[in-house]
């Protein structure tokens, strides 16, 4: 998996196409999808386009994709997981992830809700039954690899220890202001990647880009604030994803380099503020809140 990846979660189709096409074009050779984002196929239609120019070969190009929460039941995994294949146009994927450790109600509906608008949970799977679903398809040879996303450390460790093929990739939103340092050093000693998502904190207040530690060292090591924050996660040994519609971001998102070590010193002891922009880890149910800055 390559550390730098582009995340497609991006409302409009035809953004969605234009933009996944630039980050090809710009180095990007992940490419972060899932079915809740409903546009499979516009990824889809980006890459065949790039293909076809003969700039890039689908060899080339790492792509994840995901399990929505209402296909937990094992029955409903490979059909699921054909489909995204079907709208990525694709005969594989190297990565195919559980998007929540939350079994929705099984059925045509992403977010099924009750007549006081609570989500439907369903309470007859379980993650481990997912998880050797995921299993099969790996058997299969249809998906080169497999992993969670939005996961906490305890549920990872529940799966690792039960699992006939491990965990390749954990996808949880990390940053400065949500380091998760004892989910990381998990990952590490089990040689599973910790891909970040949320890498420059989402632009929400507190701004992760506009601290006045990053600020300075920003200034220090002549690159941008995002840049730093970029390389950071790099370096401390994550994967990551960015996503933006504009050319002139991922460009400079993809042009990062390493930072002194005194700089990663100052991150780690420096910022104490502890914010988690996307509760989806509560309910499984994505979307990223403005909180208010406090230290923790």
């Amino acid at each position: 998996m390559p550390a730098l990846g582009f995340g497609t979660l991006i409302p409009d189709p035809l953004v969605t196409e234009q933009a996944t096409k630039t980050a090809l074009e710009v180095g990007f050779r992940h490419l972060d999808c899932s079915e809740r984002y409903r546009n499979e196929d516009a990824v889809g239609r980006a890459m065949q386009q790039v293909f076809k120019a003969g700039k890039i070969q689908r060899k080339d190009v790492f792509v994840t994709t995901k399990l929505w929460n209402n296909n937990h039941r094992p029955e409903r995994v490979l059909p699921a997981f054909e489909a995204s294949l079907r709208r990525l146009q694709l005969d594989h994927v190297d990565c195919y992830l559980i998007h929540t450790p939350f079994a929705f109600q099984p059925g045509d509906e992403q977010d099924p809700r009750d007549k006081q608008g609570r989500v439907i949970y369903d309470t007859g799977v379980t993650l481990a039954d997912t998880w050797r679903a995921l299993e099969r398809l790996v058997d299969d040879g249809r998906c080169k690899s497999i992993g969670l996303s939005d996961i906490g450390l305890e549920q990872l460790q529940d799966i690792v220890a039960v699992a006939r093929i491990k965990p390749a990739v954990a996808q949880v939103e990390s940053h400065p202001y949500l380091p998760e340092w004892e989910l990381l050093e998990f990952c590490r000693q089990q040689g599973i990647v910790l891909l970040a998502f949320a890498a420059l904190g989402h632009a929400i207040q507190p701004r992760v880009t506009e601290d006045p530690i990053i600020a300075a060292i920003a200034r220090r090591v002549h690159k941008t604030p995002a840049q730093v924050v970029l390389a950071w996660a790099v370096q401390r040994g994550t994967a990551l994803l960015t996503t933006s519609a504009l050319p002139q971001h991922l460009q400079e998102n993809f042009e990062i380099s390493s930072l002194p070590e005194d700089a990663m010193q100052e991150i780690r002891d420096g910022l104490t503020t502890r914010v988690r922009f996307n509760p989806v880890v509560e309910t499984g149910v994505p979307g990223f809140i403005p909180r208010t800055n406090r230290p923790g």
